[in-house]
């Protein structure tokens, strides 16, 4: 296969072009042919003109690439080697949603032919790519996994909003089927990832790895969470403590703050899940989700008592919350937990305005309900930046006081005017 994708005798098609699977697709495009294929004909004739719907890439990033943009099942034949890089979210139940994944099957499946190889990146718990996948390609096509067409799983590491470590510079873990299918997918990956491949034994320890490296980080912030709710019992800052123990070397900087995205806030449910079917119930995993979910509650009461220590009210409050993404310098709001922190608000009868100057106000309302405001009010009881976008490092105190009332609030979540707010009340996490 991979002498075949070398002399251009066989194609690579990418299946989902969000902000995984069109980075692949274009680095691969720069040395092979290529198939880009998704369901959404409005985000194919964008990066048909050069424009990438996540806005995490430049226009010049398309330049020179051999890549056929389609939502044709006939185009898609012609492919010989495919990357499934859809969505795994969860449910309202915070259960696995494997629906985006058994479709991209269903849709390879039908293009599969003798030969093909099929590797999936979409994070899923350990066993999924086996258990649930194959057998959908199996029906699909009609042909029989190993004997006809090889499997085997990579999973994604791209960080959204991250330019220095792309797609190229980062070791990329790969698994096959079998010997064969292995060494195959290790050197069509090195094709374009210039860091190297790790080859993992098996396609389940592949899954594994990639979960649990989300599952490490939720795990250790909502610690950081924990001792931030602790501290402030305490009237000491998080900040300044974490600085402190900073000194010690082996000392891990993670930091509080809200946790959400598609995953880290997502990939933990996927593993506690397949455990419960093992019977196992996860305890440090489940109580890290729990901490971490419940941080956009605590910030909204935490502002309330401020709102209430100065005006002796909270129904007649007025707030601005600064950034509505999921986390900086990015236009995704997939799983924004700063909608936890909006909803908390309202649900006290507190007027909120948003501001975020990389969301798309349609976006928000349709997945939220609530939409940007187009000016900054000067009459704000408090104001909470819960996004540490770069728009917002360089703002002052004299700002924060211009558009508040009386002896303004601002709730600074992740900590970016520590010792910078004198003269206005000041808290973070």
């Amino acid at each position: 296969m991979y002498d075949k994708i070398i002399k251009k005798e066989a194609k690579v098609a990418l299946i989902g072009l969000g902000y995984v699977g069109l980075p692949i697709a274009l680095e691969f495009a720069k040395s092979v042919p290529v198939i880009g294929f998704d369901i959404n004909d409005a985000r194919l004739e964008l990066m048909r003109n050069k424009i990438d719907p996540s806005e995490e890439l430049p226009s010049s990033a398309f330049d020179g690439c051999d890549i056929t943009f389609t939502s044709s099942i006939d185009v898609l034949r012609t492919a010989n080697f495919f990357i499934v890089a859809v969505p795994t979210p969860i449910d309202e139940h915070n259960l696995p949603d494997l629906i985006p994944v058994l479709s991209a099957s269903k849709s390879v499946g039908k293009a599969l032919k003798k030969g093909d190889y099929v590797v999936y990146e979409s994070t899923v718990y350990p066993g999924c790519t086996e258990e649930d996948c194959i057998p959908v390609l199996e029906e699909m096509s009609g042909l029989k996994f190993i004997t006809d067409f090889k499997v085997g799983y990579s999973p994604e590491r791209i960080n959204p909003g991250d330019k220095e470590h792309t797609i190229t510079k980062i070791t990329k873990v790969v698994s096959g089927c079998d010997a064969e299918s292995l060494d195959n997918i290790a050197k069509v990956y090195e094709i374009v990832v210039k860091a190297g491949t790790h080859r993992a034994p098996s396609i389940k320890v592949a899954e594994a790895a990639k979960i649990i490296e989300n599952t490490q980080r939720d795990v250790n912030i909502a610690l950081m969470n924990e001792l931030s709710i602790i501290f402030n019992k305490m009237g000491i800052n998080t900040y300044d403590v974490l600085e402190a123990a900073g000194t010690k070397w082996n000392f891990l900087k993670f930091f509080p703050g809200l946790v959400g995205g598609h995953c880290i806030g997502v990939d933990p449910y996927y593993l506690t899940h397949k455990a419960r079917e093992l019977g196992y119930h996860s305890k440090v995993i489940t109580s890290g989700r729990d901490v971490n979910d419940g941080m956009g509650a605590y910030i909204a009461r935490e502002t309330l008592k401020k709102i209430i220590a100065k005006t002796g009210e909270a129904g007649n409050a007025k707030v601005l919350v600064m950034g509505a993404t999921f986390k900086e310098n990015v236009s995704d709001i997939r799983n924004s937990k700063v909608a936890d922190v909006i909803k908390e608000l309202n649900d006290f009868g507190v007027k909120v305005e948003v501001v975020d100057p990389h969301a798309s106000s349609k976006d928000l309302k349709h997945e939220y309900g609530f939409e940007l405001t187009d000016n900054i009010a000067n009459d704000y009881d408090a104001v909470i930046v819960a996004v540490n976008h770069k728009d917002y490092l360089s703002l002052t105190e004299d700002y924060f006081d211009s558009i508040t009332e009386g002896k303004g609030i601002v709730v600074d979540i992740k900590g970016i005017y520590k010792d910078k707010i004198k003269k206005l009340t000041y808290w973070s996490l």
